[in-house]
């Protein structure tokens, strides 16, 4: 076990560095001078030229790219992220405040997702062809095709503006995250139980069902006991690659819902050209889907350590 959590922290340096590096290159490549704009945010709507060339090389952006990506690397490792443009705060002392929202937005849904995906698709292969099956699979197909900011404007319309059940936005309550919850993870469901039930049912033919079913088990048992567990690996691995689809659909769910998170932070840098604010934004939830890779690959190994994630195991 050791072993392998080294093995992963190593294989995840080259990672971050990679990820540091397209954070970096967003304030390059995105439209506008930083200078520019970080002028125009103290009020200075028509900057002369002279005004510009001072901020470039208060800015360090006089220098070589790779000076300055490298400039850029040791504050970030410092601890140091910058300024906001727009709100002149710190962009580190920003992230920390959104930070919270984000991650229990993110761990609701995906904790609901988990439930009702493997209860779901458990269920449809139990009653594999039969009518909770073909039903299940229909809605399983249209919780995917739903776009996830019509369902969450429909869901506003009717549980907060036409029946009242719940707040319209913000964080009022605990109530305040039934909508968001349910609007970020029910494509989640969808995916999961199609999959598991898939999983479940080509485990069936294997001979250790086959040995199951001579002993006179029942169907039911047989299921839930032995091509359940087998079944989970593909699952947890679909898991594990959607909290990265998860931290992406929070962008639109907490501006929806007017969450104060990382995902709101990060389009409203992006509406204001906020460059440091989405850089910073980048290389965390970056650093947050590594983190959660290396740990779905700690449950693979946790469950059957015979398999070689990634090549690595048992080598």
């Amino acid at each position: 076990m050791i072993r392998f959590l080294l093995k992963r922290l190593l294989q995840m340096i080259p990672v971050l560095i990679g990820i540091s590096v397209v954070a970096f290159l967003l304030g390059i490549l995105m439209p506008g001078n930083p200078a520019e704009i970080s002028l125009s945010s103290e009020g200075a709507y028509s900057p002369s030229k002279e005004q510009i060339k001072l901020r470039e090389e208060e800015l360090g952006l006089d220098q070589s790219y790779i000076t300055q990506y490298i400039n850029w690397s040791k504050k970030t490792l410092k601890g140091d992220l910058g300024t906001s443009y727009k709100t002149k705060k710190s962009i580190k002392n920003e992230l920390k405040m959104r930070l919270p929202n984000t991650l229990t937005l993110a761990m609701l849904s995906l904790l609901v997702t988990v439930f009702l995906g493997i209860a779901l698709g458990l269920l449809m292969a139990i009653y594999q062809n039969r009518l909770f099956d073909q039903c299940q699979q229909f809605l399983s197909i249209l919780f995917i095709s739903i776009p996830t900011f019509w369902l969450g404007l429909i869901l506003m319309m009717v549980l907060s503006e036409k029946y009242h059940l719940l707040p319209t936005s913000g964080l009022t309550s605990l109530k305040s995250w039934i909508m968001p919850v349910i609007t970020l993870s029910i494509a989640n469901i969808g995916s999961v139980s199609r999959l598991l039930r898939s999983s479940i049912l080509n485990e069936l033919p294997q001979h250790y069902i086959l040995v199951a079913h001579s002993k006179g088990l029942k169907e039911k048992y047989i299921i839930f006991r032995h091509a359940f567990v087998n079944s989970l690996l593909p699952v947890i691995a679909m898991i594990g690659s959607m909290f990265s689809g998860i931290l992406g659909g929070s962008v639109i769910v907490e501006n929806i819902f007017a969450i104060n998170g990382l995902g709101k932070f990060a389009l409203e840098a992006i509406n204001y050209r906020d460059y440091p604010a989405l850089q910073g934004y980048v290389l965390l939830t970056g650093i947050m889907v590594v983190l959660v890779n290396i740990l779905v690959d700690l449950i693979y190994y946790c469950i059957d350590p015979t398999l070689s994630v990634g090549g690595d195991l048992n080598e």
